[in-house]
């Protein structure tokens, strides 16, 4: 049966099966897994049901388990974003015990059937493999209702008005009312950004994340609440000379000591690396530092936390084994108490910051974003370069260029946050050390808005997760409480996915354009078209990429422009070569194809020659520094032939884009922890969080937005592209991408080139990819491999049962 796209919201309801015959459970499997539970102390019931939803092959759903199994009842709903080629919406229903699962059949029901939007609601056969009633001919009673996208309120409309409500069926409301900050990179030194208008004859300000924190940390009086992916205690905040302050030579653990001191509650959740351990290395091969720090706060009046990802309650051995040891907490996070603006010494309000910027080294840059040059100084002692075996700062530069995102918020958006931070450390923290918020009733502003309504700068902002029960306390048992609740039920677990969800949402709504800065972009793997793998096998299903090629086709039906920027970093962070990485690279590379794909049979249905480059473009970062007098000289050399002394003498590197950020249409800007992989979208493996905001003043309605969000795009273009061009009014156009193409395109032969005469004027460089005329993404000629290494640029597959370095899909997607 042909497949048909299904691009909206599905809502699924199954309610029952109505009978269900128990010889379909195999005794022999059952009495294996018995043995394998009494061998390993493992006393989880081996026999619960559950069933799933799937368009094809991509899973959308699934029940909690039930241990009734004669007339299972689940009654479950949901809620279901969909961009998939199915022919079928199938529901399946599986046995589940503590080492895998079990089928017992499937129901199909066709999905030309939904197309009208019409309710179905009826009971449907359960068959086995062949398509045949299994035993009993049960039947699954289930409910669908399809909408398509275009159906939806504010598709391809931008936020139409002030009163937009912000993205449904969330754990967090959109909260008015709010003051923002945006932060790119740690710091910004003084003059750095050119004159950028704004509406109101306003000029573009630049904040601060660094000395925003240090300040907010040195002036809390009542608590200070970190969650980090990692956190060291060595780093210092403030290191520009021209921007002194007092205290600013502390350490960062010195700091916080200081604060624990007077009487600050201090607490701390760090993730749990666990290869953090004498055997294999002390820092963690993450190099997270989560031992040190830990250390270093015993016996101190700050209260450090080491918080592996723990498991939800219920799920398989394999399951936990995998969430325990392959995911982490990704949250960046940090809430105190703060002054009033106003100069009320009796009150306090909360502020928060959240981003992608963990305290930790390696992390502090600015938009020069320097390879040598800083080796004397603010870098000495603070060299990081895990890309090369043995680099040091003994050996030199390239130091590896750090590119962030971060962001600061108060008023009632500043309590999600701080409630976030009270779920996880309920869950995982020291019990009763947690500040009793009413006991500061008389001293805290509550929950409220700090800006009025009639401010031009006012924030509407709304958080959003990835995040289960096992790491949040306080979800609800129930689905029907977890779905009222804004969460997903899993099998065994409740979800909050709210990060794909404001994804989803934002890339439906824009008009005009969409600016993407992330570590990672893969995903979507249900509509990749390899042949030489099991896509299925591969379980990205997340679907931010499908959604932006999706979203190019429809303005290209249209007859509309649409333009797509994505920056990334050259390669994942690590050795290039490393299969990991390679995996990476290589999933990434899917993804693009399948996108180019979309965007270049679109072009050819409306009869358009064009490059599909002028719709989607991908970039990365880097810098090229000629030496110059009184530079840092290393007292020791890399080794001959060594990826780092090629890049050591070609005074080249890739600048490393850790940014978690999406703009839209200059309007709405989302700001967090979470990549565009399936690991941050999924919400049942890394934790993660992230803010999603505009200010109701400064709409792209009648005329293009020109608030902060603008201005903040403006300023990351200017410190990418080292100028700045009327064509970035408008990013959608055909001359703006040229431009950006033209110049990202020339930087990008000035950094491969073998010679160097002067430093790279820009940093933005063309992604060393070609696209063929089908839409596959090709190598650029005479760029196979990454400029000083031997890594492919289009990754490699991984083989299972090969002798070459394999890491699960689940691990690298």
């Amino acid at each position: 049966m042909a497949q048909i796209l299904l691009h909206g919201t599905l809502h699924a309801t199954i309610y029952e099966i109505d009978k269900l015959h128990a010889a379909g459970v195999q005794k022999i499997f059952h009495k294996l897994v018995d043995d394998i539970e009494h061998v390993v102390g493992f006393q989880k019931t081996a026999s619960s049901l559950y069933a799933t939803i799937d368009l094809e092959k991509a899973r959308v759903g699934r029940t909690r388990l039930l241990e009734e199994h004669s007339n299972p009842r689940w009654y479950e709903s949901f809620h279901i974003y969909c961009a998939h080629m199915a022919s079928d919406v199938i529901f399946t229903v599986k046995e589940d015990n503590p080492i895998s699962a079990e089928l017992i059949g499937r129901a199909y029901i066709p999905v030309r059937e939904l197309l009208d939007g019409e309710e179905i609601d009826k009971w449907v056969e359960i068959l086995d493999l062949n398509r045949k009633p299994i035993k009993g001919n049960s039947k699954i009673h289930v409910k669908l209702q399809y909408f398509d996208v275009t159906m939806e309120r504010n598709w391809a409309r931008g936020i139409k008005n002030p009163k937009f409500p912000g993205v449904p069926y969330t754990f967090f409301s959109q909260r008015k009312g709010c003051k923002v900050s945006l932060y790119q990179d740690s710091h910004i030194p003084n003059d750095f950004i050119p004159k950028i208008p704004l509406s109101g004859g306003k000029f573009y300000e630049p904040h601060r994340c660094w000395e925003d924190i240090f300040d907010a940390i040195s002036n809390a009086q009542y608590f200070i609440y970190i969650a980090g992916w990692s956190v060291y205690t060595e780093i210092t905040l403030i290191r520009d000379s021209k921007r002194p302050k007092p205290g600013g030579d502390m350490t960062l653990g010195e700091l916080l000591k200081k604060k624990a001191s007077e009487g600050v509650r201090v607490l701390m959740l760090v993730w749990d690396d666990r290869t953090s351990v004498k055997l294999l290395k002390p820092d963690g091969l993450m190099e997270t530092h989560d031992e040190e720090t830990r250390n270093y706060f015993q016996n101190t009046e700050v209260h450090c936390v080491l918080c592996p990802r723990n498991p939800d309650d219920g799920r398989s051995i394999i399951q936990d084994l995998e969430i325990s040891n392959m995911f982490t907490h990704h949250q960046k996070i940090v809430v105190v108490d703060s002054s009033m603006p106003n100069g009320d010494t009796q009150r306090r309000r909360i502020v928060s910051f959240i981003g992608g910027i963990d305290l930790c080294d390696g992390r502090y840059d600015t938009p020069f974003h320097t390879l040598f040059r800083t080796l004397d100084t603010a870098h000495h002692n603070d060299f990081h370069q895990p890309n090369f075996a043995g680099a040091t700062i003994k050996k030199g530069g390239p130091r590896e260029p750090w590119h962030d995102i971060h962001s600061r918020s108060e008023g009632p958006i500043a309590w999600d946050v701080l409630f976030n931070f009270e779920q996880r450390w309920l869950k995982q923290g020291t019990k009763g050390l947690l500040v009793n918020l009413r006991e500061l009733d008389h001293v805290l502003i509550p929950p409220s808005p700090v800006m009025h309504p009639d401010d031009h700068e006012t924030w509407n902002v709304q958080l959003f997760r990835s995040i289960d029960g096992g790491a949040a306390f306080g979800f609800p048992e129930k689905p029907e409480d977890a779905a009222k609740s804004g969460l997903v039920s899993g099998k065994d677990n409740v979800i909050d996915r709210s990060i794909q969800d404001a994804y989803i949402n934002a890339i439906r709504r824009a008009k005009n354009f969409i600016y993407i800065e992330n570590q990672y972009f893969l995903g979507s793997s249900f509509a990749w078209n390899s042949t030489d793998i099991k896509d299925e096998d591969i379980g990205a299903l997340h679907l931010v990429p499908k959604e932006l090629s999706l979203k190019i086709v429809s303005k290209i039906e249209a007859g509309e422009r649409f333009t797509v920027y994505v920056v990334m970093p050259m390669w994942p962070e690590g050795r290039p070569e490393r299969g990991s990485v390679q995996a990476i690279l290589n999933w990434q590379k899917r993804t693009m194809e399948m996108m180019y794909t979309d965007v270049v049979q679109a072009l050819e249905a409306k009869g358009i020659v064009a490059n599909p480059k002028e719709y989607l473009s991908f970039f990365c970062l880097g810098n090229r520094e000629k030496k110059v007098s009184g530079e840092y000289m290393p007292s020791e050399k890399p080794e001959d032939d060594s990826d780092y002394g090629r890049a050591q003498q070609a005074r080249r590197f890739m600048i490393y884009v850790h940014a978690k950020m999406m703009i839209v249409d200059d309007e709405y800007i989302i700001i967090g922890s979470a990549n565009i992989n399936q690991r941050s979208m999924d919400g049942a493996r890394d934790s993660e969080i992230a803010m999603g905001g505009y200010q109701p003043f400064h709409l792209s309605t009648i005329q293009p937005a020109r608030g902060q969000i603008h201005g903040f795009r403006m300023a990351l273009w200017y410190e990418h592209l080292g100028l700045l061009d009327n064509s970035f009014l408008q990013p959608e156009s055909i001359q703006c991408i040229q431009k950006v193409n033209h110049l990202a395109e020339n930087y990008w032969d000035l950094y491969a080139k073998d010679t160097i005469d002067r430093d790279l004027p820009g940093h933005l460089l063309s992604y060393p990819i070609g696209v063929a005329a089908s839409g596959e993404v090709t190598e650029l000629p005479g760029t196979r491999h990454f400029p000083d290494t031997k890594a492919p640029v289009l990754g490699t597959a991984p083989v299972l049962g090969t002798k070459e370095e394999f890491l699960p899909p689940i691990l690298t997607t």
